[in-house]
């Protein structure tokens, strides 16, 4: 009787647990968390790589040459000499476009969240068509109309490279997209050459040409300003399209004496030529650019 009693308990007791076990809410999943979207700044280090075109915006070699001396010891000396030196001036087309294309490194510091300012320096070379021309033209001398003076005027310049070191500042339209103006020093190494050379038609007593050359070659300093406008296009990259207009100042060399002698090796005429340029010039370029100091997505911890 015991033993049937005891039993019958157990089984009520398991009955009651399942029962109650089947009345208890059940117990969700916990939640999947996903990370936030990436922290997009401006601040940090960037470093990148450019392409684009420039075009001059001065265009020409102006040379100019003064008469200094006509021998009047010589028939024909002194207006051989003022034809000579007025023919030896004038301006020469010498463009310089093509393609520019290098490296940028620069620094970025967001404040106030829409505001941008940094500096960048970057050096590009030059691969552009050297602008040289050759230009005849032709003389008639006073007294002599049977023997005018025939010359080839040539100039040229280049651009080998082309650097600057500017300052930026810009305004975010979105936390992505930023417009910015940039402006400051510009430095590169130009060249510039003039030769000329005369000869007198039908002229026997004349043997030897006329000729004049002078060049110069150096590292110049200018400035330089424009704008852009740049996009974060993830965490780390960007890429950015702008304009800068630079001016590297003007130039001025002088070409070896503009000189003949007649066939008994006498001074006939001599002439001192100045050749003067100005290199400034206009660039449109695409750069890519990798930024360092991006810090990681925030992700929260449960």
């Amino acid at each position: 009787m015991f033993r049937r009693t005891l039993l019958a308990s157990v089984g009520a007791l398991a009955l009651a647990g399942a029962a109650l076990a089947a009345d208890l809410p059940s117990r969700a999943p916990p939640p999947v968390y996903l990370p936030p979207p990436p922290i997009f700044t401006w601040t940090g280090l960037y470093i990148g790589l450019n392409a684009g075109g420039t075009w001059s915006n001065n265009n020409t070699v102006t040379t100019a040459t003064a008469d200094l001396f006509g021998n009047p010891a010589l028939a024909g000396g002194v207006p051989f000499g003022v034809a000579s030196a007025a023919l030896a001036r004038g301006s020469v087309p010498a463009k310089i476009d093509g393609f520019i294309g290098g490296g940028q490194v620069g620094y970025n510091w967001q404040f106030n969240n829409s505001w941008v300012v940094g500096i960048e320096a970057d050096i590009q070379g030059v691969a552009a068509n050297n602008g040289g021309t050759l230009v005849f033209s032709q003389a008639t001398v006073a007294g002599f109309p049977a023997n005018p003076i025939d010359q080839n005027l040539f100039s040229r310049r280049r651009l080998d490279y082309l650097g600057t070191v500017r300052g930026r500042v810009g305004f975010t339209l979105t936390p992505t997209f930023l417009l910015y103006g940039t402006g400051g020093l510009a430095y590169g190494q130009t060249r510039a050459s003039t030769s000329i050379t005369q000869i007198v038609e039908s002229a026997p007593a004349l043997p030897n040409h006329y000729s004049s050359f002078g060049s110069f070659s150096n590292s110049r300093v200018g400035w330089t300003a424009g704008g852009g406008a740049e996009w974060l296009f993830a965490p780390n990259w960007s890429v950015k399209v702008e304009y800068l207009y630079y001016d590297l100042g003007s130039v001025t060399y002088g070409l070896s004496p503009l000189q003949n002698f007649n066939s008994a090796g006498t001074l006939f005429t001599s002439g001192a030529p100045v050749s003067r340029t100005r290199f400034t010039g206009n660039i449109v370029r695409a750069g890519l650019d990798y930024h360092f100091t991006f810090p990681p997505p925030v992700v929260s911890k449960y």
